[in-house]
């Protein structure tokens, strides 16, 4: 197991998050997040989401400000509908790219390109051409399509860390909480199946399609 270096360390580090739907962050990333806030002195962020109704945009907001706490958050929606951005393609490239108009990142997470719903793959695929000379990371999210890929790097997370990944989903998200997936099992299987890969306990595993080497 080789280490590999974010370098998020000064207090102008900066991060984006993409997500399609509300709540796609803290589930694909939301310990690795939590680590952020913990270990990165100042750090700010952007949250961008393609759909969400305002019931579903107030959680993401919760889940920006529960995920990244003492951190400066901004979330933007497009507000497009659910289940449809393959239709709305145009849409989203404008919302990324009017993200990339901003601020320069350290960092982009991003849904998994192999991911098998449309919406995730949508946002995955465009992260990669609006943000070419960028470290973009993808996520992976826990499905009843059984999507999961084969990631290479890990960011291991204590117990501690992921019971509170765990309840701070439950608080941000409740409008989610009946779905069979939104569920402690599925989210603690899944970082501990990641976990014993990296010889952690648990973990939050991503992949990505180019990254340069430095030292």
């Amino acid at each position: 197991m080789l280490p590999f270096q974010l370098g998020l360390r000064g207090r102008d580090s900066h991060v984006v998050a993409l997500g399609a739907h509300p709540d796609d962050i803290e589930i694909g990333c939301g310990g690795t997040l939590l680590r952020l806030a913990e270990t990165v002195p100042g750090l700010t962020a952007e949250f961008v989401i393609a759909t969400g109704d305002p019931v579903r945009l107030e959680e993401a907001r919760r889940g920006a400000e529960l995920f990244l706490p003492g951190c400066a958050v901004t979330v933007t929606s497009a507000e497009l509908p659910d289940g449809r951005l393959p239709t709305y393609w145009e849409q989203v490239k404008e919302l990324l790219e009017a993200t990339a108009r901003g601020r320069r990142p350290d960092l982009v997470l991003a849904p998994s390109r192999t991911d098998a719903h449309q919406d995730h793959r949508t946002v995955a695929d465009l992260a990669t051409t609006v943000w070419r000379d960028h470290l973009v990371l993808n996520y992976e999210i826990p499905k009843w399509d059984g999507d999961i890929s084969r990631p290479w790097l890990y960011v291991a997370l204590t117990e501690e860390q992921l019971r509170e990944k765990v309840a701070r989903l439950h608080k941000a998200f409740p409008s989610q909480v009946g779905h069979d997936w939104f569920d402690e099992e599925v989210f603690a299987g899944l970082a501990r199946l990641r976990g014993m890969e990296c010889r952690a306990r648990y973990a939050e595993a991503f992949t990505t399609g180019k990254a340069a080497l430095t030292w």
